[in-house]
This record gives structure tokens, sequence and C-alpha cells, in this order.
């Protein structure tokens, strides 16, 4: 693990917290300006930090309908000046996911602002989702990494990705060793079919034992009760929905759930 980041360490799970951008200037539910957004960011960060998680994601999550591809240049201009407010304020591992698949997008803000990873939907082969066909971006984000010199930015890839379907059957083993060994990903993350959904244990198990070496992260539905479940099968978690007040995605980041979840970690 201390591959992905030096704090990270075998001996432990890891728990990295969701940073959930309300809607953007430019997206249709836009409402918030700027400096309003910047500060709900800060409240959420300093409060996973607060409860202990070992690591930040910031993703456009408010941004709906998804570009499916390239998003415009405004929205990759604020994702990194509150990525940058956000490395200002804590010294956290912070990652990078700009949905709905630029990953490319994704580096940039992660290279400018100083991040450490970047989550990619679709690295590999293409997926069906609400925003049409999703094609794989391996071939242009490895070359855009090695062109800025950014191979310290590490890429986290979902196979069998929410919100979405395959075009074609085909052994999960396969998608996982098409993602580590043809799209260099240094991390798998695996979940269930939404944001918020349960992630079946067995799928877990099924990805971890493929990924052999690299690591294995749960991608949604991680809540205090069930992250027992995936001692065996995953290396670290992404939780964002369990972390917020009543539990609903939207909501700020509420404490006692945080420490919660780290407590029935440890």
């Amino acid at each position: 693990m201390n591959s992905l980041h030096p704090t990270w360490t075998v001996q432990r799970k890891i728990v990295i917290g969701m940073l959930h951008l309300p809607a953007l200037a430019g997206a249709p539910r836009a409402r918030l300006n700027l400096k309003q957004i910047h500060e709900s960011l800060l409240r959420d960060a300093e409060t996973l930090e607060a409860g202990g998680v070992h690591g930040l994601m910031m993703e456009n999550f408010g941004d709906v309908p998804f570009y499916p591809g390239r998003v415009p240049a405004y929205v990759v201009a604020q994702m990194t000046a509150l990525a940058c407010a956000v490395r200002e304020r804590t010294q956290l591992p912070l990652g990078i996911n700009v949905l709905r698949n630029d990953g490319c997008a994704a580096l940039a803000v992660a290279y400018a602002a100083g991040a450490d990873f970047i989550r990619v939907n679709v690295l590999c082969g293409a997926r069906v989702a609400d925003q049409g066909v999703i094609q794989g971006i391996a071939h242009d984000l490895l070359r855009e990494r090695a062109l800025l010199g950014a191979t310290a930015i590490k890429i986290f890839a979902d196979v069998d990705v929410k919100h979405s379907a395959a075009l074609a059957e085909r052994p999960l083993e396969d998608e996982v060793a098409d993602v580590i060994e043809r799209g260099r990903a240094e991390a798998v993350v695996v979940s269930g079919a939404g944001t918020g959904k349960a992630t079946d244990p067995a799928k877990a198990e099924r990805v971890k034992r493929a990924a052999a070496e690299t690591p294995v992260f749960i991608g949604s539905g991680i809540t205090a009760e069930s992250i027992g479940r995936f001692a065996d099968c995953a290396d670290g978690f992404i939780v964002g929905t369990a972390l917020k007040q009543d539990g609903v995605a939207t909501n700020p980041v509420e404490l006692k759930r945080v420490r919660e979840l780290l407590a029935a970690l440890s």
C-alpha cells in the first residue's frame, strides 16, 4: 500500500472519505457560488480529517447530467481552485475524480493542485451508462501522465463500474487483468450498482483474487455495520454516503458517523 502513498501501510485498511462537490457553475443544478462551495468543501474536509480518515477524494458529484468524455475548461478551472484549497488546508492524501470519465482532466487537476491519485470509471474497454457508451481512456491518460512526468499520481480504476452495464459479458477476472496489465492501474475499485449501493462481498473476493498484489478498494455502500465483512477482500474503502448526515449523499459530513465507521474498522 505504501506504493500508493508513503503514509499508507499494508498493516492497516485505508478509508478514503468522499468530498462530493455540489453543482459547479455551468451545471444545470448550480445554486451556490464558488465561495459558498469552497466553504462547504473545507468544512467537509476538516470533519473527515478530524474523524480519522486516511485520505480524501474530491469529485464533481453535483454536475448531473455528466459529460461522457471531456468536460469544459470551466469545470477543470473550478475543480483545480477547489483542490488547491483542500491541499492548503490538509496534508491528507488527496484524489480527484472528474465525472463521468474525464481522467485526463482529473490528472490535470491533480498535477496542478499537488494531489496524489485519480479515479477513472472506465479505464479500459467500454460500458453503457446514462451518458451513452463510455470508452476506455488508458491510451490517452497514460501518455499524458508520462508527458507531465507525473507517474507519482496513481490511477485507481473501476471494474464493472456502478451506474453502467457491460456491452458484452466477459469474466470479471479478465476485466481486472486488463485494467492492471494493459491499463496500468495502480489500484482497482469495485462497487455496487450505484452510489451508496452495497457491494457484493463475493464479487469483491473475486476481484481481490484476480488483482493479486494490486490493492483493491470498495467503492460504494460501505457502512459502519458492513465494513467488517470486507476485511479479507479489500485493502481500502472509498466512503461517501454513509458519512453524511442522515446517510444522504448531498448532506454535509457528520463527525459522529466518521468516527463510528473508523471505530468499526479498528
